[in-house]
């Protein structure tokens, strides 16, 4: 996680001890000290949208000041002692997810220093301090997603943003992402076209026999725009037939319920394995690349529609769950088979909310609206009930398996934590900007302003904003680690919730889209438009 010592002639677990002493420092310091955010307004029901985008303005920027003076061109910082990471391959993580985020916040200044570093970067080996062990589904969310949207953005609604004499910079953007496509495509060359998701990037071999149907699913639309802005079809086929595999599952037995499929696939026969699923970790991208390919193209994706109405519906029949002691409260169950389900769900999962909110209203099924909104109140239930109010990493409703220490927070909330950690995840947020944008209610606003004012008192730092290691318990400390996607995910949501209709050039609306978010909330310009 941490950058190496930095020479200072001491033993190693002096060194871990000391970070470990400052996040126990600066988590006490958070807790009792008074805040020096002078632009966030004043807690409470009167603020206003223009105030809460100030603050989220300024939370940016104190994150991003905190990263380019400490570790500018590493991965990440450590938002406690300013050390640089190197956790996505050594090509600047943090500079290529934030880059999104810059331009929808029309940081000039900023963009244009990203854009100058990103254009040096060559992606035929990793960079200073990465790891030859590279990940084709992060990287292509991350640094391909963000220069196909970058591109979009520049060349569109926020071309004023670069003057003349930087313009070759955005046009580099494409020279960029057409160099990493061609450096990864390596990962495709399997007997079943499934790609290695786990790659040795010095060797361009693949390392593993397996890949699960986030990883496999989640590249269509970043590779397929790749293709339609280059006119190179090589990328979008070699992504599509990977997909071709999970929209046509076999065996049988590897679709336990209609459109839901299993999770994990040979790479080398294509097959499913196994019968187990959920909208969460391995799983969740799938489905949501399902409904965004259908936005980006629905003609020539109408498959993706369809499998993604399949599974909607049979998420809403088969997974829908409600507590025993809360039966008020909605979430959506894990499956092992057609037969045994797994009550449990976490921070990850609640992009459902969104995802089938918006899902609902492009295919007008009322029902599955109602779905995503009570799915997006029962996430926001595990925030509103712990004692940071931020929800948990992961938690679980199984009466049959409540912890004995949280038996009475159960029989009161109706779900217990698994991890208590908190890990600047966006996906509640999301859920709240596809809730606002689609129904126009302030509620969810209100709700963005209560996580954002929770996570700035529990997590931020001198430097930028940590993880958090217990949400029910913050004297546990901060973690140390400050994850790309806060830039590229966490902020922009929160941004464009309180952006204002008029405001905001690029989002979702309840009419046409124009605009498809990938799953690293880098916004890509549908085809049609």
């Amino acid at each position: 996680m941490h950058g190496p010592s930095r020479g200072l002639g001491i033993s190693h677990n002096f060194h871990f001890n000391i970070k470990m002493l400052l996040r126990k420092i600066c988590c006490l310091a958070t807790l009792f000290a008074v805040t020096t955010v002078s632009a966030i307004p004043a807690l409470g029901p009167k603020v206003t949208s223009a105030q809460a985008r100030a603050a989220v303005l300024e939370a940016f920027q104190h994150s991003w000041r905190g990263y380019a003076d400490n570790a500018f061109g590493a991965d990440e910082v450590d938002p406690i002692d300013g050390s640089k990471s190197f956790s996505r391959n050594g090509w600047g993580a943090t500079i290529a997810d934030a880059l999104t985020t810059a331009i929808l916040m029309k940081l000039d200044d900023v963009v244009i220093a990203q854009l100058e570093f990103l254009d040096w970067v060559n992606f035929s080996v990793v960079g200073p301090g990465g790891s030859n062990s590279v990940s084709l589904f992060e990287t292509t969310i991350r640094y391909l997603g963000a220069f196909v949207s970058a591109y979009d953005l520049l060349k569109g609604p926020y071309a004023h943003l670069i003057p003349a004499d930087k313009e070759i910079l955005v046009d580099r953007l494409l020279t960029q992402a057409t160099s990493l496509a061609d450096n990864l495509k390596f990962a495709f060359s399997t007997a079943s076209g499934i790609p290695h998701n786990d790659l040795d990037y010095s060797k361009k071999t693949g390392l593993d026999q397996q890949n699960n149907i986030a990883q496999i699913g989640t590249l269509v639309l970043e590779w397929t725009r790749l293709s339609d802005l280059t006119g190179n079809y090589i990328y979008a086929d070699l992504t599509q037939k990977a997909e071709s595999h999970l929209l046509n599952t076999s065996p049988a037995s590897a679709e336990p319920f209609p459109g839901l499929i299993t999770t994990w696939y040979n790479i080398t026969t294509g097959q499913g394995i196994g019968a187990n699923g959920r909208w969460g970790p391995l799983g969740d991208s799938y489905y949501e690349y399902l409904l965004k390919m259908y936005i980006y193209d629905p003609v020539k994706y109408a498959q993706y529609g369809g499998k993604w109405i399949q599974a909607a519906d049979s998420t809403l029949k088969y997974l829908k769950s409600n507590p025993t002691t809360r039966p008020d409260v909605t979430f959506v169950a894990a499956y092992h088979s057609a037969t045994e389900f797994s009550l449990n769900s976490g921070n990850l999962n609640c992009f459902a909310g969104g995802n089938i909110m918006l899902g609902g209203e492009i295919f007008s099924r009322r029902d599955l609206v109602q779905f995503g909104k009570d799915i997006t109140a029962g996430c926001r239930h595990t925030y509103q009930t712990t004692a940071t109010k931020i929800g948990p990493e992961s938690f679980g409703w199984d009466a049959n398996r409540v912890p004995q220490d949280q038996a009475a927070f159960f029989r009161r909330n109706g779900w217990y934590w698994n991890q208590p950690s908190y890990n600047l995840r966006p996906e509640v947020i999301e859920s709240y900007y596809y809730g606002w944008k689609l129904t126009g209610s302030k509620m969810y606003q209100d709700w963005a302003w209560e996580a954002f004012k929770a996570i700035n008192a529990s997590c931020r730092t001198e430097i930028g904003f940590s993880n958090l290691n217990n949400v029910q318990n913050p004297l546990d400390g901060l973690g140390g680690f400050q994850e790309s996607f806060w830039f590229a995910e966490t902020l922009k949501y929160f941004w464009m919730i309180f952006g204002g209709s008029d405001d905001t050039a690029v989002g979702v609306s309840s009419s046409k889209q124009k605009w498809v978010f990938n799953t690293e909330a880098h916004p890509v310009l549908v085809k049609a438009s």
